[in-house]
């Protein structure tokens, strides 16, 4: 089963709140549907960027959410004693039966070992 592990640092020079960090997800989720959209032509200017400094772009955008996200994690886990690790594993295992991944239940099971 293919996987992707993101490990990004806590940003513990700053001191982000729960309300502040889901201001923060939206306004770089927001850019990045506002570079995916321009690139596409859907902002009516025409796209001046070669493909690969586009998909530079995109990945660059994506990488801000998947901190900001991180980031909310933490402050999730520090101020609110939330168990990030046992929602991934539900949230695993909610794909797996909606059929949102090919894999069959051990292959999930050794995938939330980490093996």
């Amino acid at each position: 089963m293919k996987r992707k592990v993101i490990a990004l640092p806590c940003l513990d020079a700053l001191t982000p709140t729960l309300e502040s960090t889901a201001l923060k997800l939206m306004e770089e989720t927001g850019e990045l549907a506002q570079v995916i959209g321009k690139y596409r032509g859907m902002s009516g200017e025409p796209n001046q960027l070669e493909h690969q400094k586009v998909v530079e772009l995109i990945v660059e955008e994506l990488v801000d959410v998947a901190q900001t996200a991180v980031t909310m994690m933490f402050v999730m886990e520090d101020e609110y004693q939330a168990n990030i690790d046992a929602a991934i594993e539900r949230h695993v295992e909610k794909m797996a039966r909606r059929g949102y991944m090919k894999a069959d239940p051990e292959e999930v099971k050794r995938f939330l070992q980490g093996s």
